[in-house]
């Protein structure tokens, strides 16, 4: 949910990795199962407090991930509409980012952004999207598929802490010619500088990494790997598009 990264892979392939930081109070997520959201076979973990997700996959459409917060830092509202998880679900209520934010009701929604990739054929680019909204108006940005990606959450993460895990990345990218999924966990893992409070697995006492999500999407087939880091357990999923 707090840090993303997101790798083009050759023949219009992907990986997207996920760090969720989270309250050590809250319930531990279910790990990825399939359920059906508009009749169609969606793959995610689920927060039991809320019933959504920070993460969902389609292996025949798109993969989401949700980060807290848009463009700075906000001071949150004692009550919320509705969960920001369950507004990437009801993305698969419709056909694509445009027609989504054309007719979703945002109001009433905590800052986030989300985070839409889209691969469908071998000889199709894939696309990537990043959908802010700020409590004024949904804003999307297209951004180039064949070029590696971070993000971290605003609300966790300053301006120069940002710009500081991007360089932690580009040193990385310069040393990972070839990208693999256990590759970009090493550095969802161990990127940083050995502190605690804004490496890529932090630990701020009552606020910490919980898990990790790897999702790369394959020309026939998705590989998930999903490590719950505060139970220590691991699970791998090998999904078939049709």
């Amino acid at each position: 949910m707090c840090t993303v990264t997101y790798l083009p892979v050759v023949n219009n392939q992907y990986i997207l990795t996920s760090n969720r930081d989270e309250d050590v109070a809250r319930p531990a997520a279910i790990p990825f199962k399939e359920y059906k959201v508009n009749n169609a076979s969606i793959y995610y973990p689920q927060d039991p407090q809320a019933n959504g997700t920070w993460i969902a996959h389609n292996p025949n459409g798109y993969t989401l991930c949700l980060l807290n917060g848009g463009y700075e830092k906000h001071t949150p509202k004692n009550n919320y509409r509705k969960s920001r998880g369950l507004v990437l679900l009801d993305f698969f209520n419709y056909n694509n980012p445009k027609e989504f934010v054309s007719n979703y009701n945002f109001e009433g929604i905590e800052p986030f952004t989300l985070l839409m990739v889209y691969a469908c054929t071998q000889t199709q680019l894939v696309q990537l999207y990043e959908l802010k909204w700020d409590e004024k108006q949904p804003t999307v940005i297209a951004h180039d598929g064949t070029l590696p990606h971070i993000w971290s959450s605003v609300t966790l993460y300053s301006t120069e802490i940002v710009q500081l895990r991007k360089q932690w990345f580009n040193e990385w990218l310069h040393k990972n010619e070839n990208y693999t999924p256990n590759d970009i966990l090493f550095f969802h893992h161990f990127g940083g500088e050995g502190e605690l409070t804004n490496d890529l697995i932090i630990n701020r006492g009552n606020k910490k990494t919980v898990s990790v999500s790897c999702i790369h999407k394959q020309v026939l087939s998705t590989e998930i790997i999903y490590e719950d880091i505060v139970n220590q357990q691991l699970q791998q999923l090998k999904l078939i598009s049709c």
